[in-house]
């Protein structure tokens, strides 16, 4: 089994964002020492939480600090932007950093309207343009656009020899089999829903076609992961996930409180409830109970790697969360 990191770069309270990004730079490090295979960051725009609004800016810096974990986005937000840019973006990140980039993208608006407005500069694109812009991202960083295509002598710089895979995030069978027809890797999002992800992995693994980005399937599964030494623990740091993910679904602040805040305030049935649900997002205890959990999801998903995400608000529970886990699986 391998294990991979998603970054959001939460922001905890009483924390700048400009601490958050540290953490981004000491977290990848420090996962990469642990055997990590990959490191990826998110794209949010318009959020007092969240510190992570430019995936291409982080993944540069953050390989520019670690040796050799892959870095990626999870995801860049292909429907607010131009195909040509983002595979320049990609094709000059591969330069500097060879065979340790990934590009994932992600089919998300953005955001609430006024938000997708501001990204795309008032130009609302229509979500359902989202496979035609996908096959001109590979064609620009491929260099395989039809003959009769318009865009056929426009040329995506630099021209690197080796251009960084595409993968494609998704949570349905339809997303699995647009990932599956276009021969890219497929991330299953179990952290936002973790319905339909045996059905649209098995799509994507039935109707693969081998493509310039990978020659056979390859697949992630992203899920939020709490672990400690003891259950007591590992329950009590969740706590501040708990409440961060009630939050966000309100649409409210997204700041992590401390789990000492929280604790003061009661959660009504209806909160208890969301939590509980919330809760098949994740996956909470020691290391033998993630490692017991991860196994069932890697037999139900048929993958062998997982990215983990873990929005707690201690910075150093967290890295001890990612480093017990990898004693547990990966030494």
């Amino acid at each position: 089994m391998k294990l991979s990191v998603l970054d959001q770069a939460v922001i905890s309270k009483g924390q700048s964002a400009e601490a958050a990004l540290k953490n981004t730079l000491e977290l990848a490090q420090w996962t990469e020492s642990l055997g990590y295979n990959r490191y990826w960051v998110a794209e949010h725009h318009n959020s007092s939480g969240l510190a992570g609004s430019s995936p291409e800016i982080m993944m540069t810096r953050i390989a520019s600090v670690t040796n050799h974990i892959r870095v990626g986005s999870g995801g860049i937000l292909l429907p607010q932007y131009s195909p040509y840019k983002i595979a320049e973006n990609a094709k000059t990140m591969s330069g500097f950093f060879p065979d340790r980039i990934d590009i994932g993208i992600g089919s998300s608006p953005g955001g609430p309207s006024l938000t997708r407005s501001a990204l795309t500069d008032r130009e609302n694109k229509s979500l359902r343009e989202f496979p035609r812009q996908l096959s001109e991202l590979q064609g620009f960083l491929y260099n395989t656009l039809p003959r009769d295509h318009e865009f056929r002598l426009v040329k995506a710089g630099p021209r690197i020899d080796n251009p960084p895979p595409l993968w494609l995030l998704g949570l349905s069978e339809r997303s699995g089999a647009l990932a599956a027809e276009s021969g890219l890797g497929f991330v299953f999002g179990h952290f936002i829903n973790p319905d339909n992800g045996k059905n649209a992995l098995q799509t994507y693994r039935e109707h693969f076609t081998p493509s310039q980005s990978f020659s056979h399937p390859e697949s992630i599964v992203c899920i939020f992961v709490v672990c400690a030494e003891t259950e007591e623990e590992a329950e009590a740091l969740a706590l501040s996930q708990d409440k961060w993910l009630l939050n966000v679904g309100r649409g409210l602040g997204t700041k992590v409180l401390p789990e000492k805040e929280i604790k003061e305030t009661a959660f009504s049935d209806a909160e208890l409830d969301t939590i509980k649900k919330n809760r098949r997002r994740c996956i909470i205890g020691t290391p033998e109970k993630v490692q017991s959990e991860l196994k069932k999801l890697e037999a139900l998903y048929q993958t062998d790697e997982f990215m983990i995400i873990t929005n707690i608000y201690d910075f150093e529970a967290k890295k001890k969360s990612y480093r017990l886990l990898a004693e547990k699986i990966l030494h």
